[in-house]
C-alpha cells in the first residue's frame, strides 16, 4: 500500500504547508514536492494529480480524529461525557496544527462540487460516530428521545466547525481548546433559561 511507503506522509504533511501558505489552486504540484523535498517525478509514485493529494490529506488526517477518539466512544462514559470528548479533541487536533485548521476550514470549502462530494464521503465516518453518541443518549434517556439525529448532528457539526473556522479567521489569538465546554453547554442545554425548582 501507498499509504505505509516512507515518503506518502511526507508528502501530505508538506501538501498541508504548501495548501494552508498557498491556496489551493496556487498550490502547485511542484512547490509540494519542494516543501517534501522530493521531485516533482516521486510524487506522480504515490498520487494521480493534485486534487488527489487534497483527498488523500484529507483521509490521512480524518483518520486521526476518529483514531483518537473511537476507544473513548466505546467506553464506558455517558454520552454527554462522549460528546465533550468528540468536541475536545476536535479542537486539540486543529489548535496544534494551524496549517492543517486553514486547510481543512478555508481551503476545502472552495473546491469545486465533485471533490466537496469526494470530502463529504470521506468525512462519513467521523459524522457516524456522531450519530452514535446521539442514539446512545436517546437510548439512555440522556437525551431526548424524540430528536432527529440527522439534524441534531447537522447542529452540532456545524457549530463545532464554525466555532474553528471563527477561531482560523482571527489567526488563533485565543485558546481554542478552552472553547470545548462552553460549546458542548449550548449544544447539551440549548438556549432555554433553567425553570426554578
Amino acid at each position: 500500500m501507498k499509504k505505509n511507503k516512507p515518503k506518502y506522509k511526507q508528502i501530505i504533511d508538506a501538501a498541508v504547508v504548501v495548501i494552508a501558505q498557498h491556496g489551493y489552486h496556487q498550490a502547485q504540484v511542484s512547490k509540494i514536492a519542494k516543501q517534501a523535498g522530493v521531485a516533482d517525478g516521486t510524487i506522480y509514485l504515490y498520487f494521480k494529480n493534485k486534487e488527489d493529494i487534497l483527498i488523500s490529506l484529507f483521509e490521512e488526517k480524518m483518520q486521526l480524529f476518529i483514531e483518537n477518539i473511537s476507544d473513548f466512544i466505546e467506553g464506558d462514559y455517558s454520552p454527554s461525557e462522549k460528546l465533550l470528548k468528540m468536541i475536545e479533541n476536535h479542537f486539540k487536533i486543529l489548535s496544534s496544527d494551524h496549517n492543517l485548521a486553514v486547510v481543512t476550514q478555508l481551503e476545502l470549502r472552495q473546491t469545486n462540487k465533485d471533490l466537496r462530494l469526494k470530502i463529504n464521503s470521506v468525512l462519513k465516518e467521523y459524522l457516524t460516530l456522531v450519530d452514535k453518541i446521539i442514539r446512545e443518549g436517546m437510548e439512555t434517556g440522556e437525551f431526548d428521545p424524540e430528536l432527529d439525529v440527522r439534524l441534531v448532528r447537522q447542529m452540532i457539526f456545524g457549530t463545532v466547525d464554525e466555532t474553528v473556522t471563527t477561531w482560523v479567521m482571527n489567526e488563533g489569538k485565543y485558546n481554542l481548546v478552552s472553547l470545548a465546554a462552553p460549546v458542548h453547554h449550548l449544544i447539551i442545554n440549548g438556549c432555554g433559561r433553567k425553570k426554578a425548582v
